[in-house]
């Protein structure tokens, strides 16, 4: 329920509530926000929300020194830039969750000093967790934790699944373009607008869906000056939040799914997007080359070239033979990725290590 939720924490609900259908019990710590009630119970998931990003780990300690430790069985410790650091706290069984490593997005999403910092002492978060099993979400994941000397046979990737859901309504008559994720630097929004405005120059009619709520307050007065400033306004919608059952109707009406993204551990919204028959353009980054199948589900580039974004949109939109070829192949490859599927192996990897 968090306002900033995105594919890290949907998949932790859904192995949650796995986990608890398997007969576990589950309780998630997490950060507090406005509105949001301090206990909670979501299908049949215990929540205990205490502290901000920046003290919601302080509170996790506190909360398992002096209520959790003889009542718990398996601490489940989630990466998000930093973790929780159960190594210092945590004498029992420990499972490492993470959907990717920060590295290059500290410059992205955080200011100096503390991007430089974040940078520096990454490496050595890992270096507590040399003994601890991972679950990652991709092999790209995969391949950073063993750089970060993670050992290969303590890690396990599970696919995050999608929920196929049938949407009554047709593409529209003009080729629509969506972003779809939290308006934030690493997410690449910037690059999606310079992109935009290119296809604009081919493609006359053509529309820009932004789906997703601003990270940091001002990020979004930024995107409108640069919209203004590219002579964008009667051609880019800003739609903020939506609900699930709209995101999958925006998803399923738009032509292409803009990906600019400078890393991510899966792309969730790619597998999304790709059930409604979207196919992905995107960069040609960490967890993108897992959900997306260059050449066949969507189409990669080089990072931080807008112009080949804008070049593949418009190849796509104006190829309808190609394009048909992308959605079909899109809409098969979105059926192999299922939560059912992703929660027996968690399931299987918790019960083993307990």
């Amino acid at each position: 329920k968090h306002p900033l939720a995105g594919g890290a924490e949907i998949s932790t609900h859904e192995h949650a509530k796995g986990w608890v259908k398997a007969g576990h019990t589950v309780t998630i710590f997490a950060s507090s926000f406005p509105g949001g009630k301090p206990t909670e119970s979501m299908d049949g998931i215990h929540i205990i929300r205490r502290g901000t990003h920046y003290t919601v780990h302080l509170w996790a300690c506190w909360y398992f020194l002096k209520i959790a430790p003889k009542t718990i069985d398996l601490v489940v410790d989630e990466f998000h830039f930093i973790p929780f650091f159960t190594p210092f706290f945590v004498r029992g069984k420990k499972l490492a969750f993470i959907h990717e490593t920060a590295e290059e997005v500290w410059f992205k999403n955080t200011s100096f000093p503390m991007n430089l910092f974040g940078y520096l002492l990454e490496p050595l978060f890992f270096v507590l967790y040399r003994h601890v099993l991972f679950m990652t979400v991709s092999e790209s994941t995969k391949k950073d934790l063993i750089k970060f000397k993670i050992p290969e046979k303590n890690i396990h990737v599970i696919a995050n699944g999608v929920k196929q859901i049938n949407v009554s309504v047709k593409k529209t008559t003009y080729p629509t373009v969506m972003y779809l994720g939290r308006i934030s630097n690493d997410k690449g929004i910037l690059d999606g607008l310079y992109a935009f405005s290119n296809i604009r120059r081919s493609i006359k009619d053509a529309v820009f869906w932004v789906v997703g709520k601003e990270e940091h307050a001002g990020q979004m007065s930024i995107l409108v000056k640069t919209v203004r400033d590219l002579h964008l306004e009667h051609s880019v919608n800003f739609m903020g939040f939506v609900t699930e059952a709209k995101k999958y109707e925006l998803l399923h009406r738009s032509w292409v799914l803009l990906h600019p993204s400078i890393k991510e551990g899966w792309g969730l919204t790619v597998i999304e997007a790709a059930s409604q028959g979207t196919p992905t353009v995107g960069y040609r980054v960490s967890g993108l080359i897992d959900s997306v199948v260059d050449g066949k589900t969507g189409l990669l580039s080089d990072q931080g070239d807008p112009d080949r974004l804008a070049e593949n949109i418009v190849s796509l939109c104006r190829d309808r033979e190609m394009y048909n070829r992308f959605s079909i192949h899109a809409q098969r490859w979105s059926k192999r990725f299922t939560w059912t599927k992703a929660v027996s192996q968690s399931t299987q990897l918790i019960e083993n290590i307990v």
